[in-house]
């Protein structure tokens, strides 16, 4: 199987912030996202622009360094989200919309559906553009979706100008072979580049990250040492080292480095 070299977006100044009992300053973010810069990752997600002040005025920090990655605020389908990721300096966006049937009823108490989650998206999208955002669109809970609908709303977000997909493990309930399965249709339906971002509840997420890979994914997400919310996410040196040393598949870290 020929796996070609995936972007990294790394999510530790995000995702990572949440493991429990985690804060860190502004001065912190900084230095680590420094520090993910010259390890060689391709993205750094470096905390939610709308979600506080201090998230606000690190993401304005470290888009001031001029650093050699790509800088992203998490975003929800909302323009006031969008707003404060542009107005802090981003890059981009990683905007998420929730996908499975479960998400899509408790986010928005039963009273909107599948084709209301897709026009949001677009307006959210087309807004983005607008402001001058590089989108990643993915699908919260993406594994426990329909993958027609999952289809249909990222046609939709390639369509309305996002220019990377994610397949979300939001509760880390995906297996190694529905993980390779499932991204080796998306990858063969769209030709935007698909990622993969996969939580350790079961402690799958670097095998679902590999065989999404094998898969076809173009980019994963983790995070350093595998932190974030619940039991984690992928860990960004255990997925790397398994790439390099297990099926040769070079990334853009400085293994030396790690």
């Amino acid at each position: 199987i020929e796996m070609k070299e995936p972007l990294i977006l790394d999510t530790t100044l995000r995702d990572g912030e949440q493991t429990p009992g985690v804060s860190l300053s502004v001065e912190q973010k900084l230095m680590i996202a420094e520090a993910l810069d010259n390890l060689g990752v391709d993205i750094i997600e470096a905390g939610t622009a709308i979600a506080s002040e201090g998230d606000f005025n690190s993401i304005r920090e470290i888009s001031k360094r001029g650093l050699n990655a790509e800088i992203c605020s998490f975003s929800r389908i909302k323009k006031e989200d969008v707003d404060a990721a542009a107005d802090a300096g981003a890059d981009s966006l990683f905007m998420v919309a929730p996908s499975s049937r479960i998400h899509i009823e408790s986010k928005f108490k039963g009273k909107l559906g599948e084709e209301d989650v897709i026009k949001l998206s677009v307006e959210a999208i087309e807004y983005a553009k607008d402001r001058g955002l590089i989108v990643e669109f993915g699908g919260e809970d993406a594994s426990r979706a329909d993958l027609d609908f999952i289809k249909r709303l990222y046609h939709a977000a390639i369509d309305a100008g996002a220019v990377r997909l994610t397949y979300t493990d939001t509760v880390g309930v995906l297996v190694p072979e529905k993980a390779e399965e499932v991204l080796r249709v998306l990858s063969n339906e769209f030709d935007a580049p698909v990622a993969i971002h996969c939580h350790d509840d079961f402690g799958l997420a670097t095998a679902n990250t590999i065989y999404g890979i094998k898969g076809g994914a173009l980019e994963f997400h983790t995070t350093v040492n595998g932190i974030g919310e619940r039991a984690g996410n992928a860990s960004l040196e255990e997925v790397v080292v398994a790439l390099k040393v297990l099926y040769g598949v070079q990334t853009k870290i400085k293994i030396e480095n790690i």
